[in-house]
Parts: structure tokens; sequence; C-alpha cells
């Protein structure tokens, strides 16, 4: 049976990229987004199981040592992780999965899923990504500037992935995300069933 792509986007903040991985997936239904676990209290309107699986703290340390996370960070004092086990079943059952993590955790799931999909946003220039962090106004200058530094060390991490993506228009990234996904689905390493079944004719 065909196995589905792993499909790994990141990017800095200010890149974009949740707006582009949400076009994405509105383009190609077939592609479904990874659910990520936490120990963080949910939200009012947040289901388990749509917008996180929400486990305790005592739960996700068991799954660790279990080793049943793709990958797994503490971020202000709660946890969040990528479910190993979900991932490789819909994956083997030939669906396709976004995966829309930091560059820390992707590199995680790099060294252990290296036949991934691993795509990089870029801000059309450090101008507009420090024009976009600013924007949201949210933000004392003090933070605004650990942000885009925080940015700077993340875009640099880039290179390390498959291919790059510069977020000038949603629409143009996202046709561009989607060339890469069609173009990764016909290589040969994926479709060697093809060549048994038509040895078989």
């Amino acid at each position: 049976m065909y196995k589905g792509l792993l499909i790994v986007v990141s990017g800095a903040s200010g890149t974009g990229k949740g707006t582009v991985c949400k076009k994405l997936l509105e383009d190609m239904p077939k592609i479904s987004y990874s659910v990520s676990a936490t120990t963080r209290a949910a939200r009012p309107g947040e289901t388990d199981g749509k917008e996180y699986y929400f486990l305790s703290r005592a739960e996700f340390e068991e799954r660790i040592s279990k080793n049943d996370f793709l990958e797994y960070a503490e971020v202000y004092g709660n946890y969040y992780g990528t479910p190993l086990n979900e991932i490789e079943t819909r994956i083997n059952s030939g669906e396709s999965i976004l995966l829309e993590i930091d560059t820390q955790g992707a590199l995680k799931v790099k060294d252990r899923c290296p036949e991934g999909v691993f795509i990089f946003l870029l801000p059309p220039s450090l101008a507009e990504l420090r024009k976009r962090i600013e924007g949201r106004g949210t933000e004392t200058p003090e933070v605004l500037e650990k942000r885009f530094n925080a940015a700077l060390e993340e875009i640099s991490v880039g290179k390390k992935y498959d291919y790059v993506v510069v977020n000038d228009e949603v629409e143009k990234a996202v046709e561009k995300i989607k060339a890469v996904i069609s173009a990764e689905s016909c290589k040969v390493s994926r479709n060697l069933n093809e060549f048994e079944m038509i040895g078989e004719m």
C-alpha cells in the first residue's frame, strides 16, 4: 500500500506559517493536520482530540518514558508533543499528515523520520519580518526585540530543511508547497509498488 507523506512546515515567528498551513489544508483536503498532545488546560471551545489531546503531567511523562512521542518540548511550564503511534498508523494507511512545528521539534523529527518532507517558510525580507512582528502591537519593545532575535536564530536553521518557500503572498506560497508535495508523491522510492504491479502483468 502507498504510504502517506509526513509534511513538516516550520518558519520563524511572523513568517505566516499558520495562515499558509490553514490555506494548504483547505486546498488539499486529503492532507490531515497532526493533533498534538499537551499538559496545558483546555481553553473555552477546545475539544479533546480536536485542537489537542489534553493530558495530565503524569500521563505525559509516562508516555515520554515509553518513547511515545515523535518529538516533545516543555514550553512555559507545559509539555507539548507529537504522538508517534497515531502518525505512524495514519501514514502507513496512506494518509498524508501536516505537522506545523518549530525548528527545534522539526530537527528531532528529521532525525527519526528522514523520509519526511521538510519545508521552511521565509519572510520576503527581514524588514517585512520585523514589521509583521511589531504589527501585532501586544508586546513591549524589549519583548519584540527578543522575538525578532529568536526569529533570526530560527531562520539560520532553515538551511537544514529540504525545501524553502518565501511567503511573500499566501496563495503563491501555498502553490509552491503543493508543487513540492506533488513532486514528493512521484518519487520512485515512494512508488516501488507501481513497478512491481507492472512486472506482474
